[in-house]
């Protein structure tokens, strides 16, 4: 609401950064926090204390990152919301008296509550199997470690399957209580705002408050990538029971990129991300005129359906397809021997390219969408009209219209692909397979300078992201809260 409606110093600032917690990976960031707060970490030595929070509770340590990890999303869809709202009723509300709480609870909150829910419902099931991070913490009393630690046995125990279809059908009822009960049960405007709400300015001292507010948020969810960046500065064991390292050294990035694990990783995830972009681009294209260009019937299922990916875990979805290489009906007669998880020549590839694109498809069609939505098809028809088939109209018109949203979903899926945690730590078992996240996990594992070059590999990773995740905002602007919006 304060980001929304009102002005204050640093605005501009804080409205840049507010993606930063989304460019690194949440276990990636889990080491820079353990690194800040355990019991050796540079807070500990600045107070001279020697509590170690996340050995002692792990359960919060994985709770704190993956807030701090997911919180935008929500703010997101909160912004996204209140720029959609038309400023006459609440005006409407003042003139007969309310006051500012007054029209908050019964005006705004009722209005914003679906897109509230929607970015809720994102997170919970984000929160609810992510795996990396309670790894990186040694957390395994949660499912999906469990889930993880059972490949192992996966050819002779049914629990790991009993356990996914578990999270599975909690993920689905999280997701269908968001979207049809909460979701959908808020108060409905007759038509979208009739103008625009111009920005306000606070009283007194209020700005600077609003201000402090966004500073310390700030601070906290960029902590876990200041605790990362320096891991990747120091030399190894040089950063233990210090505020800052004792000796610094570039050569974590060097090694991040010449060494031949994290070089071969850096190309196969290159690889495996522009292949599932190039389908996504197809697919989310084709979707998204459907959607918003015919009068088919069951075009809302079809949008239902294309969202589905964001409720349905990734853990839960390598897994099957893991399964699916394992047991019948696909083993009998040995038809996907070509493709296999397991085995003495492992070809996982071309089923990481297809649930990479499942899973981040939902970015691509939303962002199309919202392109096509903003373009009048009067243009098309008039192409049609000139002789051009539809294909061409679509081709040579349609197309170049809507390039920055297509883009925008592309530096999305491209880029939520390149750092997917879940997917290759389940389906990618052979080290000449490993794309950057496994290669990461891998590092963070190994003794001596592993956890150095694991961070230095996250820091390329944040620079990747952050410069797709500001590209994408610039050419969404406003409209970017939707993409995480089931």
């Amino acid at each position: 609401m304060l980001g929304a409606k009102y002005t204050y110093p640093g605005k501009a600032f804080f409205n840049a950064v507010i993606l930063v917690p989304l460019i690194l990976p949440p276990f990636v960031g889990a080491v820079g926090m353990q690194a800040l707060m355990g019991r050796e970490g540079a807070i500990n030595a600045l107070l001279g204390t020697h509590f170690d929070f996340f050995g002692e509770a792990k359960f919060w340590g994985v709770v704190l990152v993956n807030a701090l990890h997911l919180y935008p999303v929500i703010y997101l869809n909160a912004t996204a919301s209140i720029a959609n709202l038309d400023p006459a009723l609440e005006e409407a509300a003042d003139n007969l008296g309310a006051g500012p709480w007054r029209r908050f609870f019964r005006i705004t909150l009722p209005l914003i509550r679906p897109g509230l829910f929607a970015g809720a419902t994102i997170v919970l099931i984000f929160a609810l199997t992510e795996v990396g991070t309670p790894l990186a913490f040694g957390y395994t009393r949660v499912t999906p470690v469990q889930i993880f630690t059972g490949l192992r046995s996966v050819e002779s125990s049914a629990e790991p399957y009993a356990l996914t279809v578990v999270m599975l059908v909690l993920a689905l009822s999280i997701y269908a209580i968001g979207k049809f009960v909460f979701g959908r049960a808020g108060h409905a405007m007759y038509s979208k705002a009739s103008r625009a709400g111009g920005e306000r300015a606070l009283p007194g001292r209020w700005p600077w408050v609003v201000t402090g507010g966004f500073l310390l948020v700030t601070l906290l969810a960029v902590a876990p990538h200041f605790g990362v960046i320096l891991t990747a500065l120091s030399a190894p064991a040089q950063w233990y029971a210090t505020v800052l390292p004792t000796s610094w050294t570039l050569s974590n990035f060097e090694q991040a990129l010449a060494h031949p694990d994290a070089f071969g990783s850096i190309v196969n995830s290159i690889k495996l991300a522009g292949a599932s972009v190039i389908l996504n681009t197809f697919f989310g294209l084709l979707v998204a005129y459907v959607i918003v260009r015919t009068r088919v019937r069951g075009r809302a299922i079809l949008d239902a359906l294309c969202m589905l990916p964001l409720a349905v875990p990734g853990l839960v979805l390598a897994f099957g397809y893991v399964a699916m290489t394992l047991r019948w009906p696909f083993r009998e007669g040995q038809p996907l021997d070509f493709i296999s998880v397991f085995g003495q020549n492992p070809n996982p590839i071309p089923l990481l390219i297809v649930v990479y694109a499942v899973r981040r498809l939902p970015y691509v069609v939303r962002a199309t969408v919202s392109g096509l939505e903003q373009t009048s098809g009067e243009l098309e028809e008039a192409a049609m009209n000139l002789g051009a088939s539809r294909f061409t109209a679509v081709r040579k018109v349609i197309v170049p219209l809507i390039a920055a949203n297509l883009i925008a979903g592309g530096l999305l899926a491209f880029s939520f692909a390149m750092l997917a945690v879940s997917e290759p730590l389940v389906m990618a078992q052979s080290q000449a397979d490993y794309p950057i996240t496994s290669a990461i996990f891998g590092f963070l594992n190994r003794l001596g300078d592993g956890p150095n070059i694991a961070s230095a590999m996250g820091v390329w990773c944040m620079a990747l992201l952050a410069v797709t995740l500001i590209g994408a905002s610039l050419l969404l602007g406003k409209k970017m809260g939707s993409i995480f919006r089931v």
